[in-house]
């Protein structure tokens, strides 16, 4: 006898009503705040700056997750390696924005490569693609520290120090450059995803490996281009990290947690959820950061990752996902 039993899964969907209206809501309550107080309009735009670092990393999770159903663990050092690379190319005497641009195209390559050469041989298993992970943060971090060095470095102002002022609003150039270049390379991820060929034979090969196979995807390097992706939007939440820490080899580890937490908080499966979730999660350490005051710097992550904590008791699979019955 075969017996049929039924268990809970996350799937990813669209945005549930009530998950819409709480959205909303807190778009209206951020309008209202940012109206009324020049210091929260200030925060509001450093959160929604510092939340779409997160939601570019979180989306590069997002991207291999789909694919292997493992966290890649190495895609913050990834980040950082990528950007000491443009580092060195200012050093050799190269623009900052031709750098920048010279980087992606370094960082496509370098997760095309690791894709090819250390993660496909073992892709269909699962606990060799974590520990192959685990193993390349390790060395990522070795290497940069042997090349680099330990101590702090710094790189030239992308945006410059300058401040625009709205009123009795002031705005950082930095935090309106850094939320425009990392929005800007989220939207045209989604758009080669949604609207190109080649966009939709990498999603066919991510979800459906087997069934895209049979019509002529080439699944392999469908994946291997996914993990190059991944890698520029590494690299662009790496460079545009650096201008407000110091370039060094943890940079990006605590950002990493914070973009693996918006990664849970929007879906896992979901790369819009991912980057809503990184928004959310800038804003929210920020304002708990300003306005409660025994917050303050240090409590900002936990704060946060108890705010998430609560949410998933109530939604597990996340703003963008449902728990949905699927019989085995």
């Amino acid at each position: 006898m075969v017996a049929l039993a039924k268990r809970k899964t996350a799937v990813t969907t669209g945005a549930s009503l009530p998950v819409v209206l709480v959205l909303l809501a807190g778009a209206i309550f951020l309008v209202i705040g940012s109206v009324t107080s020049s210091i929260f309009a200030q925060q509001t735009v450093a959160g929604l700056a510092q939340g779409a670092i997160f939601g570019s990393l979180a989306l590069a999770l997002v991207l291999i997750y789909r694919a292997t159903e493992v966290i890649n663990f190495a895609q913050g050092e990834l980040a950082m390696a990528t950007t000491y690379i443009a580092y060195q190319l200012t050093l050799w005497g190269v623009s900052y924005w031709l750098a920048f641009f010279l980087t992606l195209a370094i960082a496509f390559v370098l997760g095309v490569v690791i894709q090819v050469v250390v993660i496909r041989p073992v892709q269909h298993s699962v606990i060799a693609v974590v520990i192959i992970t685990v193993g390349l943060f390790i060395l990522i971090d070795g290497l940069v520290t042997w090349k680099w060095g330990a101590d702090l470095k710094f790189m030239p102002a992308p945006f410059g120090n300058a401040v625009y002022h709205v009123g009795s609003v002031a705005f950082s150039r930095q935090d309106l450059g850094t939320l425009i270049v990392t929005i800007f390379s989220v939207i045209l991820l989604w758009l080669l995803f949604q609207f190109t060929k080649l966009g939709l034979a990498m999603r066919a090969a991510a979800l459906r490996p087997a069934a895209a196979s049979l019509v002529g995807v080439r699944v392999n390097w469908m994946l291997a281009l996914g993990w190059g992706l991944a890698a520029v939007l590494g690299a662009v939440a790496g460079l545009m990290t650096e201008p407000t820490q110091f370039l060094q080899p943890t940079m990006m580890q605590a950002i990493l947690l914070y973009a693996f937490a918006a990664a849970v908080l929007g879906g896992l499966d979901s790369p819009v959820g991912a980057v809503v979730g990184g928004l959310l999660l800038g804003l929210t350490i920020d304002l708990l950061g300003r306005y409660v005051g025994y917050i303050g710097s240090t409590l900002k992550l936990p704060a946060a990752l108890l705010l998430i904590l609560v949410l998933l008791l109530f939604r597990p699979g996340g703003l963008f996902g449902r728990v949905a019955e699927r019989r085995v």
